[in-house]
């Protein structure tokens, strides 16, 4: 089992060899808005021992300022990503399409959640968000990561932000990513906290009304704000349907 930077984490495994990071060429114009090279690779890695698939999926993330969703990356442009970064030095070429699977399938659960903050405002953006960037920040602690360790909870093994296009408003997501051993080979075995960034007032107050959604529907009682039983606090910690959810 990998994680979803492509980390063996339930078992060790000799390395393959490795692809030297490269300080010139393509992979070296990286993008500082996501962390990632301006011009996709394909071409195979040095010291890869087998072929890998340029085939890309498609996401279900509706991409800002066109009218298309994400395009996630080949299993042979994850495997340049992992090299480039000197990760997944224990990831076997046959193992990749796996990881990228679950890589991908982490991705549209973070879409999920964020579809459940959004839909507290479905009335002034009937169009639904589109997600405008992502930013990888591994080695950046979050406030409420942090705060959350100091209770015994480990930190979490990754972070991002995902800056997102509210009808032309830009609001910032930030998303932990915390993995259990003792739930390893489950679903339940990769955690996701998902909430708004504290940038602006109107962030504030809809982590306020998430604790009102959640505290009710913990309790079984409908919406105070609503009235409704809808699915947005379930949604927001992963136990529903993000798409649009109310109440």
């Amino acid at each position: 089992m990998y994680d979803v930077y492509g980390r063996r984490v339930d078992a060790t495994a000799p390395p393959t060899a490795g692809c030297p990071v490269l300080d010139s060429g393509p992979l070296a114009d990286i993008d500082p808005a996501n962390n990632m090279p301006r011009t996709p690779n394909q071409a195979p890695c040095a010291g890869q021992r087998a072929p890998l698939s340029t085939a890309r999926a498609v996401s279900t993330i509706p991409k800002a300022g066109v009218a298309s969703t994400w395009t996630y990356p080949s299993p042979q442009m994850f495997f340049n990503a992992l090299r480039r970064k000197g990760k997944g030095g224990d990831v076997v070429e046959g193992d990749v399409e796996s990881v990228v699977a679950a890589h991908n399938g982490m991705n549209e659960a973070t879409w999920a959640r964020v579809l459940a903050w959004e839909a507290m405002h479905a009335s002034t953006c009937p169009g639904g968000p589109r997600l405008t960037r992502f930013l990888g920040r591994p080695h950046d602690t979050s406030p409420l990561a942090r705060l959350a360790s100091f209770t015994g909870k480990p930190l979490p093994f990754d972070r991002h932000d995902w800056y997102v296009n509210r009808c032309g408003r830009d609001v910032r997501y930030v998303i932990d990513f915390y993995y259990d051993e003792a739930k390893a080979g489950t679903p339940g075995a990769f955690e996701l906290r998902v909430r708004p960034a504290l940038d602006t007032p109107g962030a504030a107050l809809d982590r306020l009304k998430m604790g009102v959604y959640r505290a009710f529907h913990a309790a079984g009682l409908p919406c105070p704000l609503t009235g409704t039983a809808g699915g947005i606090a379930a949604a927001a910690d992963g136990k529903g349907g993000g798409e649009r959810a109310a109440g």
